[in-house]
């Protein structure tokens, strides 16, 4: 009996030191801010915030464009920014809006998320809360993670919207 003792403690000991190291390695920290996104990467969709009173504009990386255009799974490299602005407001501090009713956005930036999907990302997470390859980031406007975010929304449903909208 004791024979097999030594054996399990050293297995389980194993996990738990394995699981505290890969726990270390997993989320935002993974994720460099993506230099270059707004004149490397296609802005596909904006969305009004009344409720925040921002404006979120949306871009993807041109390769996973391509790749999702022809009916391909998103591939590792993928790259999703989700970043948002402040509204123009007027003098009684209402959002402008323009022609459309379309809320006008200042060119401050606030926040921006990154979703990235790499070989290897989301292994850390239990099953429930694992999407897939995917990982997230939130950045402050001096391209610093936001330390205390609590980020792991996933917003690929805009861009796959985005794909079926011109494929009509």
């Amino acid at each position: 009996m004791r024979k097999g003792m030594w054996p399990t403690l050293g297995v389980a000991g194993t996990g738990v030191l394995l699981g505290l190291w890969s726990g270390a390695l997993a989320g935002p920290e993974k994720i460099a801010y993506p230099e270059g996104y707004a004149t490397e990467f296609l802005r596909y969709f904006t969305v009004d915030r009344p409720d925040r009173e921002i404006v979120r504009f949306f871009y993807v990386n041109r390769g996973a464009l391509e790749a999702a255009k022809s009916g391909q799974e998103l591939p590792r490299g993928t790259v999703l920014v989700m970043e948002d602005h402040k509204v123009r407001l007027d003098a009684n501090e209402e959002p402008v809006s323009d022609a459309q009713g379309r809320f006008i956005p200042t060119d401050e930036v606030t926040n921006l998320f990154v979703m990235e999907k790499q070989e290897g990302f989301g292994q850390e997470y239990a099953p429930e809360k694992r999407n897939g390859e995917w990982e997230y980031a939130w950045f402050l406007p001096d391209g610093l993670r936001k330390a205390d975010a609590e980020f792991d929304g996933c917003f690929t449903f805009t861009f796959y919207k985005y794909v079926l909208d011109e494929k009509g």
